[in-house]
């Protein structure tokens, strides 16, 4: 199938009417006005050079598979291009007359072909080459698949992750994002403020976001600083410059994840008002991103960014935009992500500012100049500083600025704070407090009160005590906004962080007295949450958008709370928010929560109540769900040392507090304590619960698991076999766990080489997936790539390139650009198109699936060493050996550290470093690491396994090349 015959290459009948036929259609027509070139002429012709001169081009199998089954985007835009290029006819009704047009047909049809595959999972057939790799067995990662193990046994509360339900109503409405388009000027943007001196970096920006500067355009930038010092407003006035350049413009509050996704589904609620209910907030969110994913030119600024990977599933996933970003952070953002450090204004600038502030529209005389050049002076230039002291001197006529700066020299002894930044507000918060408390004491208390909820969209009914009147907090709050205290929407404040964090830390008395328990502001702030969660007297329960909306206020009281301070009411509140947000798949968000529950129920109940060891258990089960394996793992040894001593060895909690442990050490890799735990519950729950209970075959999956992580085959295989027939009895055929332990069985008998009893499993457990939870449940997508995965191990790569297509993109949908399930999809895809000879896609795929894997999951997961590994073989297949031999030592020596000498991806590693050394005709380096190799086969995995008959044949070819043709046969006629 070389591909040079100039056949017309028919769409497979599989291909059901739709936009995926008729994108096809469309691709084969270009390819008959290009004068029908064969398949080998157009992959020459797709040849481009990148910056650095290496070419790249489509190879021949891409281009029989994008002109008969699923377009993969990027190949598929590089190939419509190609063929429009090769239109060979005169100008006139030339399809490429006008390249923009023709970029916005092709993008369209595109994008709709890829949302149908994504709706109906449809396989097209294609052919490719296999290309097998003898000397190298390449890996996919498996971090995805269902296990079957159950949630930390001593949480409360459990539940799947926060996913999409794609149910009819809702794939319909996503349908209809991508033809819906935006009123005219779409925007959330407050008004702004002045902004001065920072025409240079607003020039920057411009040319950051459109290409006009130095390198390639971007769709992303970064601007980072100090708190104060006009990140924000800098963003903003970018966007008041550039607003006709886009038809939306939306601010987004980007605090945490959950905020960012409450910012796209207010969108969705501009975009189509009132499509959704409000309690449909995934249903929302996703129809924001879809819309954003097939409509251009519009402008996302993401407010102050705490958490660099909360951008991730946004800036990867969504391209046809511009993404304006303000952070404190400067580090941990994506490679070659441009970044502007912003700094305090030049003098002139802050001069000018403070001079618009206090007298706008005016020419200051030489005196009002040199007093306001020396103000700015006092407080370091900074924005925020100076809009609080301009607010002041404009409220306040009498008071002269050589007045208000001897109030701030009064002040300078009495605040001992972190920053200059942070003592220099303080200072010029105790002048206008000092002022607002003569002449309005309500905003003083209101000020207070929002320094502890989370800074942005404090509604005014929080601010609001039970029983006053709502007009005399509207009046406080236009007070504050006058101050440049805060910022007013009319229905919501926002509150700067820097001046939450100066009201909350600045309450010591001059004395140096601790902090009393309660500072200004905290119970009433307590109070008015608590209040907000009391359930209407008609109801039993709070509407779930109304929980969502008071949770991130929850999170900031919890992670806020003062020395010695307790307050029983709403420590129960963050327990229930707790279980919410669990109940979402948010559990790293949880982590302040539960903290200041656990300080809580050791405050009332005593540090060893049973309790309060749950709540530690839930703790460290959030520690270990953020991936801070650091602080879980020394929470669950302390909470089951107590659970010992306070319970007993044999008590349910206790062993359930075993299991998370040894579940944590497994997922640190360290298997040498994790499994004898394991063997330990096991062996108690079946003698106190019985053989058949659900506790009792939940250890013994996760025992087999074990097993099988440590490379022992022979154990793990008949347990889980056991398991699953067990778990068929008592539970049913598609409960969840029945559904993990069948797919456990059949990765298990994959890793034993038996493909001829995993994939029948495979296929089964898929489609109950799918029926059970769903076409896009991160369950079903894991067996689907698994699926696909077996599919390629047995050559079927027309059946497996699809499907990892479908399933990667169905994953960067639902979970992201870079959630770690999503980063298997895209190795498992390139290892596809390595095995299919596509090594032009399969390189760039793996060298970026290998960068993102460093970033998210560090540089010794697991997942990360396979992808080395398998980017070394690439480079292997690609005959670069100067690349694949250090990056292949290097794997090895970190799996052997990580992973000990004898595991089974540390053999497979020693291997293909052979492998190299043999093709690159050093055979003193390939034979010994070669002997060593299949000795601790036979050993680990047995004489008969398929990687150890490898290893055997691999070594006898080995000692003949060098000669040694009576090892070769001794070894070949060996038992």
């Amino acid at each position: 199938m070389g591909g040079s015959a100039s056949e017309t290459i028919d769409i497979p009948d599989s291909v059901p009417d739709g936009p995926l036929r008729d994108w096809l259609t469309w691709l084969q027509d270009l390819r008959q006005r290009a004068g029908l070139p064969s398949l080998k002429k157009i992959a020459d012709k797709s040849a481009t050079k990148d910056e650095n001169g290496k070419v790249e081009k489509l190879s021949i199998a891409t281009v029989r598979r994008l002109l008969t089954g699923k377009p993969s985007q990027q190949s598929a835009f590089r190939l419509a291009w190609t063929l429009a290029e090769m239109d060979t006819r005169p100008v006139t009704g030339k399809p490429s007359d006008d390249w923009d047009a023709f970029d916005r047909d092709m993008r369209r049809r595109c994008a709709a072909a890829l949302g149908a595959v994504i709706r109906s999972g449809e396989e097209a057939p294609h052919a490719t080459p296999q290309s097998p790799f003898l000397a190298g067995r390449r890996e996919e990662a498996d971090a995805s698949r269902p296990t079957g193990r159950r949630a930390p046994e001593a949480m409360l509360a459990s539940g799947g992750g926060h996913t999409p339900s794609k149910d009819r109503s809702t794939v319909e409405a996503l349908d209809a994002a991508e033809k819906a388009t935006a009123a005219a000027r779409i925007t959330n943007l407050r008004s702004a403020r002045h902004c001065v001196g920072r025409g240079e970096e607003l020039v920057w920006l411009r040319r950051a976001l459109t290409g006009h500067r130095e390198g390639a355009a971007t769709t992303t930038v970064i601007v980072t600083g100090l708190g104060g010092v006009g990140k924000s407003t800098l963003a903003s006035e970018y966007a008041r410059l550039y607003r006709d350049a886009y038809p939306v413009v939306w601010w987004v509050n980007a605090a945490s994840s959950a905020q960012i996704e409450t910012s796209l589904l207010e969108l969705t609620g501009q975009l189509v008002p009132g499509r959704f209910d409000a309690e449909e907030r995934t249903a929302r969110v996703d129809w924001a991103m879809q819309w954003l994913g097939t409509h251009s030119d519009w402008l996302l600024i993401y407010d102050n960014v705490d958490n660099p990977r909360h951008l991730f599933p946004y800036t990867g996933a969504l391209d046809r935009g511009h993404h304006l970003a303000t952070s404190r952070r400067t580090t941990g953002w994506a490679d070659n992500t441009p970044i502007l450090p912003l700094d305090v204004l030049r003098p002139d600038a802050a001069t000018k500012l403070l001079n618009n502030l206090v007298y706008p529209g005016t020419t200051p005389s030489p005196r009002q100049e040199a007093d306001f050049r020396a103000l700015t002076a006092d407080l370091g230039n900074l924005p925020l500083a100076l809009r609080q002291a301009g607010a002041y001197l404009a409220q306040n006529r009498g008071i002269t600025v050589q007045a208000y700066r001897r109030r701030l020299e009064s002040k300078l002894d009495k605040k001992a704070l972190a920053t200059r930044a942070e003592r220099t507000m303080a200072r010029i918060w105790d002048v206008t407090l000092d002022a607002l408390q003569d002449v309005e004491p309500r905003a003083v208390e209101v000020l207070h009160t929002a320094a502890w909820l989370a800074p942005d969209d404090i509604p005014h009914t929080l601010l609001a005590p039970p029983g006053t009147d709502p007009d005399d907090t509207a009046e406080a709050i236009g007070t504050l906004a006058a101050y440049s205290m805060l910022t007013d929407s009319g229905t919501h404040v926002s509150v700067h962080r820097l001046v939450q964090t100066v009201l909350r830390i600045s309450h010591a008395t001059p004395g140096g007295t601790q902090p009393p328990p309660c500072p200004p502001g905290r119970l009433r702030a307590e109070q008015a949450v608590l209040h907000r969660l009391t359930p209407p007297p008609d109801q039993d329960y709070l509407p779930a958008a109304l929980l969502d909306a008071l949770s991130p206020h929850l999170v900031t009281l919890a992670a806020t709370t003062p020395p010695g301070h307790f307050n029983s009411a709403l420590g129960m509140a963050y327990h229930v928010a707790a279980r919410l947000l669990n109940l979402q798949g948010h559990d790293a968000r949880t982590v302040p929560l539960l903290k200041a529950t656990v300080a809580q129920y050791e405050q009332d109940l005593g540090d060893t109540h049973p309790e309060t060891l749950t709540l530690r258990n839930n703790l460290a089960s959030a520690y270990q769900a953020a991936g801070d394996l650091t602080r879980a793992i020394p929470l669950f040894e302390t909470t089951l040392a107590q659970c010992e001593q306070v319970l007993g060895d044999t008590h349910p909690d206790t062993l359930g507090s075993r299991n998370n442990l040894a579940c944590a050490y497994e997922a640190a890799g360290d298997l040498t304590k994790a499994i004898p735990l394991h063997e330990s519950i096991l062996a108690q729950r079946a003698q106190d619960l019985g053989d058949l209970h659900p506790d009792t075959l939940t250890s013994r999956n996760n025992l087999a698991c074990a097993y099988e992580a440590a490379g022992d085959l022979t154990k793990a295989i008949p347990l889980l076999e056991t398991t699953l027939a067990q778990r068929e009895q008592v539970l049913g055929d598609t409960d969840p766990d029945t559904l993990g332990s069948r797919n456990n069985l059949a990765c298990a008998y994959r890793d034993a080489g038996d493909l001829t009893r995993a994939i029948p499993l495979f296929e089964t457990t898929l489609a109950q997936c799918e029926q059970v939870h769903g076409d896009t449940h991160p369950l079903t997508l894991g067996s689907r790539n698994i699926l696909a995965c077996a599919y390629e191990a047995v050559g079927d790569l027309v059946k497996a390139i699809p499907l990892l297509e479908s399933t990667l993109v169905q994953r960067e949908q639902v979970l992201g650009d870079l959630h770690p399930d999503t980063l298997t999809s895209r190795d498992s895809l390139a290892c596809a198109y390595r095995d299919a000879g596509d090594l032009t896609e399969a390189i760039p795929l793996l060298e970026s699936t290998l960068a993102q894997r460093e970033q998210v999951l560090g540089a010794t997961h697991l997942d990360t060493l396979t992808s080395r590994n398998n980017l070394a073989g690439a480079y292997r297949d690609a005959g670069d050996l100067t690349e694949a031999i250090p990056l292949l030592e290097s794997t090895l020596a970190q799996r052997e550290q990580v992973l000990g000498a004898t595991h089974p991806d540390t053999l497979t590693s020693r291997n293909n470093l052979a492998g190299a050394h043999y093709e690159a005709e050093d055979l003193d380096r390939a034979i010994p690491l070669l002997e060593s190799t299949l000795a601790q086969r036979e050993q680990v995995l047995g004489a008969t396994h398929p990687d150890t008959r490898e290893s055997r044949m691999f070594l006898a070819q080995a000692y003949l090349a060098a000669q040694s043709p009576d090892k070769a046969l001794a070894l070949l006629l060996s038992p």
